[in-house]
């Protein structure tokens, strides 16, 4: 059987985009026992409550739910347990000196296989407060309606 190529993203955490100031972003493999990656080929995960934090010098995924394999047996993992990440060492004490500064969290972004191996994208980030979140709509729909008047004013010239 042929190796898969590109990108299949399974899950995106689109909220974060939304909650959070996004400063770098890092892409980690995922530690998974079988039932879980057959769960993920089926297209099944939740990045909502997910986070990652540091713990003895290695980087967990917490609170990610991938559902019980359906056919699988009584070796089934748990939903929501915690997943070892794979980064290199300068990634993580980067993340170490990153993280023990106030306001950084590390959060999901899309959860996705790789050319066959399962992958997520974690962000540095620093959440907003809820005016910052009003002020990114505006500008948004200000966006949006620049580029509609200039559609208009296209087709009318």
């Amino acid at each position: 059987m042929a190796r898969e190529r590109g990108r299949t993203v399974v899950a995106q955490n689109r909220k974060a985009r939304h909650d959070y100031h996004i400063d770098d972003t890092y892409e980690a493999g995922i530690v998974l026992t079988g039932t879980e990656v057959k769960a993920l080929r089926a297209g099944k995960a939740s990045l909502v409550d997910g986070f990652a934090e540091v713990r003895d010098g290695e980087v967990w995924l917490r609170n990610v739910h991938i559902p019980e394999y359906d056919l699988g047996t009584w070796n089934n993992h748990a939903p929501r347990r915690s997943r070892k990440l794979l980064l290199r060492k300068e990634e993580i004490s980067r993340l170490i000196g990153k993280t023990r500064e106030t306001g950084f969290t590390l959060v999901p972004l899309s959860l996705y296989f790789k050319d066959g191996y399962a992958k997520i994208e974690l962000a540095l980030a620093r959440g907003k407060k809820s005016y910052d979140k009003r002020q990114t709509i505006a500008e948004r729909e200000a966006k949006r309606e620049a580029e509609r008047a200039m559609a208009r004013a296209r087709r009318r010239g």
